[in-house]
């Protein structure tokens, strides 16, 4: 009973850290349209959200291992409400990069934390299902806290305020716990050249998720806002969008372990690609055709991160899951550092409407790559393939995430006595 109560008020503590990080991010992008901050401006925002985000991967462990977790969790949520109250009072460009540099640090430190927590209690038979359960409560809370902006508008200090109490609470569950202090936190495991060796076309996959899903996540609240949306009309337009993508991610992934994965990714990014397109053409006022391209786009473009990942882990030898899911990460997080800046100087030059010419390249590039490649390599058949599981926002997957996830403890040794193990030139071909 201990040990489901602690996995409960862990869960609960996740969904305030994501509702608040919901709210704030969409918020943030939203009201800096309204104080007339530069498209640059808005873009750097997520780069610096990223840029943080990667950092608080790589040094948090750190942090922890010199004070422990409760007090850098503390730590983390303290800086994160205090953060989000200065971008109340500190209304400025430059600030605001800062300061959401700083945000991306805290969240993934205090993230990492709840999710080594979670780790320690899982067991392997049971952690498929608490790492379900997690990915499915941080999308309904990060979408939550979207949906909010339409309650508490933009104007004033409500949402904010809102936002900070969140975050806030969010450290009730690690302070009150009386259990002992997890294992030391996972370090983010770097190997570009073994992902790259292992699959190409997950690395590519990687950046592209990056670029597009990084451009469209800072400045689609932007573009929706200067085609006559108002904070509720965006609100309800990103919430359509993550709602759709995170249904359509077991769907794809089931099918991902039926046929080559990367005719799913084809099929995906393709369609993403096409959606951007037809969005450039368009260029829709604020009504119910925006609203189908969203929808549409955050169908096709959320999963593919996910099914790149188990696209990837397929061709892993025992015990390489995590290393490659660390490259993959670092390259997602250089995408969504990049992605913003370049969607910025592009919608700045042209139209706000350029942000889907980025979208749609990159998508249109990771189909075309993935297509090639399917005539240089053979898929894995389906009986020998790690199942696939259903990741959270792209943007807000650590380390720590990838050691929940049940694939990390894949052994070859406990596969079905039915199957055949994968062959041993296949294993080895290059990508």
């Amino acid at each position: 009973m201990a040990s489901v109560i602690k996995i409960y008020a862990l869960f609960l503590g996740s969904a305030l850290l994501m509702f608040g990080g919901g709210l704030q991010g969409l918020l943030l992008s939203v009201r800096g349209a309204e104080e007339q901050f530069s498209l640059l401006s808005l873009g750097l925002i997520g780069t610096g959200w990223s840029v943080g985000f990667v950092a608080g991967s790589l040094a948090v462990p750190m942090v922890v291992r010199k004070v422990g977790h409760i007090r850098a969790f503390s730590v983390m949520a303290a800086i994160g409400t205090i953060t989000i109250l200065l971008n109340l009072l500190w209304i400025n460009d430059i600030g605001w990069i800062l300061l959401r540099a700083l945000s991306g640090f805290c969240f993934a430190g205090a993230a990492m934390i709840v999710e080594s927590w979670l780790n320690e209690v899982a067991e392997n038979k049971s952690r498929g299902t608490i790492f379900s359960i997690y990915v499915t409560i941080n999308m309904a809370a990060s979408t939550l806290g979207q949906i909010a902006m339409s309650v508490t508008g933009t104007a004033g200090y409500v949402p904010f305020v809102l936002g900070a109490i969140s975050f806030i609470c969010a450290i009730l569950p690690t302070a009150l716990t009386s259990s002992p202090q997890p294992r030391p936190l996972s370090s983010a495991k770097i190997d570009i050249g073994l992902l790259y060796r292992t699959s190409p076309v997950a690395a590519i996959a990687a950046f592209s998720v990056g670029m597009a899903n990084g451009s469209f996540g800072t400045l689609a609240p932007v573009y929706g806002y200067e085609r006559g949306l108002d904070a509720g009309g965006i609100a309800f337009l990103f919430s359509l969008a993550a709602i759709l993508g995170a249904v359509a991610q077991i769907p794809f992934g089931r099918l991902s372990d039926r046929i080559d994965r990367r005719l799913v990714l084809i099929g995906l990014s393709g369609f993403a690609a096409l959606v951007g397109m037809l969005t450039v053409l368009i260029n829709p006022e604020a009504g119910w055709v925006m609203y189908v391209l969203f929808a549409a786009y955050g169908f096709a473009a959320n999963p593919i991160y996910a099914v790149a990942v188990a696209h990837a882990n397929d061709f892993a030898k025992e015990g390489e899951f995590a290393r490659i899911a660390g490259g993959m990460l670092v390259i997602l997080g250089v995408g969504l550092a990049i992605g913003p800046a370049v969607a910025s100087a592009i919608m700045s030059a042209w139209s706000p409407v350029g942000l889907f010419i980025v979208t749609a390249s990159f998508h249109g590039a990771l189909a075309i790559t993935a297509f090639l490649r399917m005539r240089v390599r053979k898929s894995i058949d389906a009986a020998d393939r790690t199942p696939f599981q259903p990741m959270g926002n792209d943007r807000q997957v650590t380390p720590e995430s990838i050691e929940l996830d049940p694939r990390a403890d894949f052994d070859s040794s406990e596969m079905r006595v039915d199957e055949e193990p994968v062959p041993e030139e296949l294993a080895s071909a290059k990508a």
